[in-house]
């Protein structure tokens, strides 16, 4: 007999908040938080997907090589950024753009890193902990499990105690857990009991395979064959992403080891610009996902509460500001200097990389004398 799979769900696809049943146990999390903070919650999906909207249309445009679209998933993202603490580091994939903006990255950097004119993009110390992009699937969970076991070991010499101040949480999405390198990550935390949150945003299609295709039981499931606790939210309601996402991470900091959440979601665009849906999934599995929008769930309820239209209208506007001016500085976005191809392979002078450097210098000199 199939095991009965208990999602968690604080806001319904109506937007009506739960109480009973095992959702009771989060709600004091969510009534601890501002009234701010719960604006911010809705400000953050709104704008980051009017952002993604104007990058897509940039690509469109030949501004970018490439886009990858993060519509449908901002619940998940935004919920659980802001449940890490500061002092957490995470790790993303390449479709995380709201949390990259939660952490304080300048967004434009996304813009960069894929109109081809930077292969980092930004500094995860001035970002508050957020890590490099990583395209290569699943590969951030080793990046994320080293760090994680660092922690651990740095922590176990400094105080013996299996307590830390820090956690890791690393996102991937359905398919990399079709990767070896998730599987040797997970090993690997749970042997040695590291204090990080493996974030899986189940968004159903992995490119054109179907996640029913990958996996039989629920993605969670896997986790316990490690060792692992494992969770299933719903991903499109960002009052479970935010609580049970902050309850998990406190676990692992408190010496609980790893833990394992996926976030139900959909992605509603292609997986990336150079994609196109409509050959392997239906219209009608689309629109069924559509109708659980997490921006319109979650906007109903902050308006059951009593949250003026005013707030609406202001985030709205700010919304359209903001892809504006993305779209202003994106078109000023200077070409990189050639030296960018050379300074920065090796830590100290490469004689062989400076003559390739001096003759390429010199060639284009050549060119430009010539025309």
């Amino acid at each position: 007999m199939a095991e009965t799979v208990e999602t968690v769900q604080l806001l319904s696809a109506d937007g009506v908040l739960h109480t009973e049943g095992r959702v009771a146990e989060f709600l004091p999390l969510i009534e601890r938080l501002s009234e701010s903070t719960l604006q911010r919650f809705y400000r953050d999906m709104v704008v980051i997907r009017r952002f993604d909207t104007e990058a897509a249309n940039l690509q469109r445009q030949g501004q970018l090589g490439l886009w990858v679209p993060s519509m449908g998933q901002e619940a998940a993202q935004v919920g659980s950024a802001h449940a890490a603490r500061d002092q957490d580091h995470l790790f993303p994939a390449y479709r995380e753009h709201a949390v990259a903006m939660v952490r304080g990255v300048d967004v434009l950097s996304i813009i960069q890193l894929l109109r081809g004119t930077t292969h980092g993009g930004w500094n995860p110390k001035d970002s508050k902990n957020f890590h490099l992009y990583t395209l290569v699937i699943a590969s951030q969970t080793l990046h994320a499990t080293g760090y994680a076991l660092g922690i651990t070991l740095d922590n176990a010499y400094a105080t013996g105690q299996p307590e830390t101040d820090e956690a890791v949480m690393v996102y991937l999405g359905d398919g990399a857990m079709s990767q070896g390198d998730l599987n040797e990550a997970l090993v690997f935390s749970a042997s040695y009991q590291t204090p990080q949150v493996f974030f899986v945003q189940n968004n159903h299609w992995a490119i054109s395979v179907p996640v029913s295709v990958q996996s039989r039981v629920p993605l969670y499931q896997r986790a316990a064959g490690f060792g692992i606790p494992g969770i299933q939210i719903d991903g499109n309601d960002v009052l479970a992403s935010f609580a049970v996402t902050r309850e998990n991470l406190d676990a692992a900091r408190d010496g609980g080891g790893p833990r394992f959440i996926e976030a139900l979601t959909y992605r509603i665009g292609a997986h990336t610009s150079s994609d196109d849906p409509t050959k392997y999934r239906t219209d009608a599995e689309l629109q069924s996902w559509v109708a659980r929008d997490p921006i319109s769930r979650y906007e109903t309820w902050l308006r059951s509460r009593g949250e003026s239209p005013t707030f609406f209208s202001a985030v709205a506007e700010e919304a359209e500001d903001f892809a504006a001016d993305i779209r202003a500085r994106t078109h000023e976005i200077p070409n990189p200097s050639v030296d960018k191809m050379f300074d920065h392979v090796y830590s100290e002078h490469h004689a062989a990389l400076a003559a390739q450097k001096e003759w390429l210098l010199s060639y284009e000199a050549s060119m430009g004398a010539g025309s």
